[in-house]
């Protein structure tokens, strides 16, 4: 972003592991204001009247976007997933770091979801090295899990899918990519650095 955030409204965190929280005190520093259940706030292991605590299943408000987080199941004191609404953007799910996901959510426009591994390269590359294997399999979730989950809501309004946190090891863009699009008949796109997709919005065009 070049170091301007005069446009960000907030900053929403799913958990406290490192590769998803590693910015927050940079981002403080900065001025953004930091959403995040009480357990994770915990996990950040520092204070600030930027770090604003939420309840799940609670509607709150970052500027102009309505929010709700829900649970995961991961290995973190609190780990959630987001429901965001906005009125051009519509309502976007994002949700990482998970083994599955207990709900379906009405009239989604936009998803955000984990594709970290797939079955059959995880027992490949991790043979020999069960304890990681099963560290993987017990805190993410396989792209046949997004599949399913993906399949389970109604995706007659979506208009992007973004598949993220994709295994360096365990994982293939590529084949992932084609695989959600043969399943959900959607635009489908691998998230990386510097990603920009020009339509996030409710109407595909």
């Amino acid at each position: 972003m070049n170091f301007d955030f005069s446009k960000v409204v907030g900053c929403l965190v799913t958990h406290e592991h490192g590769d998803h929280c590693k910015g927050i005190r940079d981002a403080v520093k900065f001025g953004l204001n930091i959403y995040a259940t009480p357990g994770t706030i915990k996990g950040f292991k520092f204070e600030s009247y930027r770090l604003h605590p939420i309840k799940k299943n609670i509607k709150f408000n970052v500027g102009p976007f309505d929010v709700i987080a829900f649970d995961v199941h991961h290995d973190t004191f609190e780990p959630c997933g987001f429901l965001i609404r906005h009125e051009e953007m519509g309502t976007t799910l994002f949700l990482t770091d998970t083994i599955y996901c207990d709900y379906k959510f009405p009239g989604l426009t936009n998803i955000l979801i984990e594709a970290n591994y797939s079955q059959d390269i995880i027992d490949e590359k991790l043979r020999e090295n069960r304890f990681l294997r099963n560290r993987v399999i017990q805190s993410h979730m396989s792209v046949e899990t997004a599949i399913k989950t993906l399949k389970a809501n109604d995706l007659s309004k979506v208009n992007n899918i973004v598949l993220i946190h994709l295994s360096d090891r365990n994982s293939d863009a590529k084949v992932f990519k084609q695989r959600i699009e043969d399943a959900t008949l959607k635009t489908v796109t691998i998230a990386t650095s510097g990603l920009t997709i020009k339509n996030f919005n409710i109407t595909p065009f």
